[in-house]
C-alpha cells in the first residue's frame, strides 16, 4: 500500500526536477512534510478551525488557574467505531499538562492532529520525493516557495479578484483604504499578489473558474478585507475565512509598506 505513496513520491520529484507544473492543491503542512520542517499551530487553522480555536485558547491563557480542564498528554480518537486513548508520549495519560510544560503539549497535540492516520503514508511519500531530488535543492526554500515552484506562478486576473471580493466592518468597494489596497496590488509583482493570495487564504492555487470559486474549509468563501486594527498595526490573515484584516491606514505610502512587509517577511506572520 505504501509503495503506491513512495511511487507518487517520485512522481512529484520528477516533476520538480523537470519544471513541469502541477495543477494540484496541497495543504501547507505538507509541504513542510515535505521540507521536513516542524509544523506550527497556525498550520492547523484551515484545516480543523474549531480544534485550532481551542489551542489557541490554552495557548493564550494561564492553564494553571483553569483546573476543570484536567489536561493530560493524552488523546481520544475513533479508530473503526471504537473510542481509544492515545498517549502524545511514553505514559503521556499520567503527565499533566500545566503552564510550564504547555509548549511542549501544543507542539505534540498539533503534531497528532496533523499526521494521525497518515504519517506512514506521508514518510513513504517523502522517501519517493527525495529518491529523485536532492535534498540540496529544496534545502533553500520554505514551504510557500515550494508551493509556488510545484504549483507554479499563474498570472492573477486583477479585474476577476476585485469583482469577487467582499468587505466588512465599514469598508467598501469605494471605501480610500480599500482603493489604496487595489493600488499597491497593481504595483505588486505577479510574484507578490501570489504571496499576498498565500498569505491571506494559505494557498497560491487560482480555482480553474477563478476567484468567484475560491473556498475555505467549510466551503466557499470569497476573498475578504475586513476593517480591523489601529492605524500602526500590521495586516493579519484568516486563512480559514479567506480574510484579511486590513487597519485603516492614514496614506497610501502606510498601506504599501505595511502590506509589503505582511507579504515578504515570514511564511507564518500576522497569521490567525
Amino acid at each position: 500500500f505504501c509503495s503506491r505513496f513512495r511511487f507518487s513520491g517520485r512522481v512529484l520529484g520528477l516533476a520538480l526536477v523537470h519544471q513541469y507544473l502541477l495543477d494540484a492543491f496541497f495543504t501547507r503542512p505538507f509541504y513542510k512534510a515535505l521540507l521536513r520542517l516542524p509544523v506550527a499551530l497556525s498550520d492547523l487553522e484551515s484545516l480543523d478551525f474549531e480544534f485550532h480555536q481551542s489551542l489557541q485558547w490554552i495557548k493564550e491563557h494561564d492553564v494553571s488557574l483553569q483546573g476543570e480542564l484536567e489536561l493530560t498528554f493524552a488523546v481520544t480518537e475513533e479508530v473503526f467505531g471504537q473510542v481509544l486513548e492515545k498517549e502524545l508520549k511514553p505514559g503521556g495519560r499520567n503527565v499533566p499538562v500545566t503552564e510550564k510544560n504547555k509548549k511542549e503539549y501544543l507542539e505534540r497535540i498539533v503534531r497528532w492532529r496533523l499526521e494521525r492516520g497518515v504519517s506512514e503514508q506521508t514518510e513513504s511519500l517523502v522517501r519517493g520525493f527525495y529518491e529523485v531530488v536532492d535534498p540540496r535543492l529544496v534545502s533553500v526554500f520554505d514551504a510557500r516557495e515550494l508551493e509556488l515552484v510545484i504549483a507554479g506562478t499563474a498570472e492573477i486576473d486583477l479585474l476577476d479578484w476585485r469583482n469577487n471580493t467582499e468587505y466588512r466592518s465599514g469598508y467598501h468597494d469605494q471605501h480610500p483604504v480599500v482603493a489604496w489596497f487595489w493600488q499597491a496590488i497593481e504595483r505588486f509583482t505577479n510574484e507578490q499578489r501570489l504571496r499576498l493570495l498565500q498569505f491571506v487564504t494559505g494557498t497560491s492555487s487560482i480555482p480553474f473558474e477563478g476567484f468567484a470559486a475560491l473556498r475555505g474549509s467549510i466551503g466557499s468563501r470569497k476573498f475578504c478585507i475586513e476593517k480591523w486594527g489601529k492605524p500602526n498595526s500590521l495586516p493579519r490573515a484568516h486563512t480559514c475565512f479567506n480574510r484579511l484584516d486590513l487597519p485603516p491606514y492614514p496614506t497610501f505610502e502606510v498601506l504599501f509598506e505595511k502590506l509589503l512587509l505582511a507579504v515578504e517577511e515570514t511564511n507564518t506572520f500576522g497569521i490567525e
